[in-house]
């Protein structure tokens, strides 16, 4: 009986990972062996970056909304307390977009937050 070497399905694994490494250097992106280390530690930091991703907008959506909170006078943790207070349903991307397009608007929140109503 011939040895069977699973030809097709083989070919077709190493064509996928050959493909997914096009533009790396050198034999990294011709040899099957370093493609596939490569591909794979791309795709971890993929995986991983996708998560950072979230936490650097966050990061930066604060820093904006604090900025504009110093410029009206208010401290960013006393701004958001006092929106949480108002019952504000705006997230932090809503606000760092009101910030830096409309200041006029973030100064009318801030007047909201700086006299509570009762």
């Amino acid at each position: 009986m011939p040895r069977a070497t699973n030809n097709p399905a083989s070919r077709r694994r190493r064509k996928k990972v050959l493909k997914s490494a096009k533009g790396f250097f050198q034999g990294r992106r011709k040899l099957y062996r370093q493609a596939k280390e490569t591909v794979i530690r791309g795709l971890a930091f993929a995986f991983r970056d996708r998560k950072a991703r979230k936490r650097e907008f966050r990061n930066l959506w604060t820093i904006r909304i604090n900025a504009a909170c110093r410029e009206n006078g208010i401290s960013y943790s006393r701004f958001i307390s006092g929106l949480k207070k108002e019952k504000v349903a705006l997230d932090r991307k809503a606000l760092a977009e009101l910030a830096v397009r409309d200041s006029k608007a973030f100064t009318k929140l801030v007047e909201l937050v700086k006299t509570p109503s009762k």
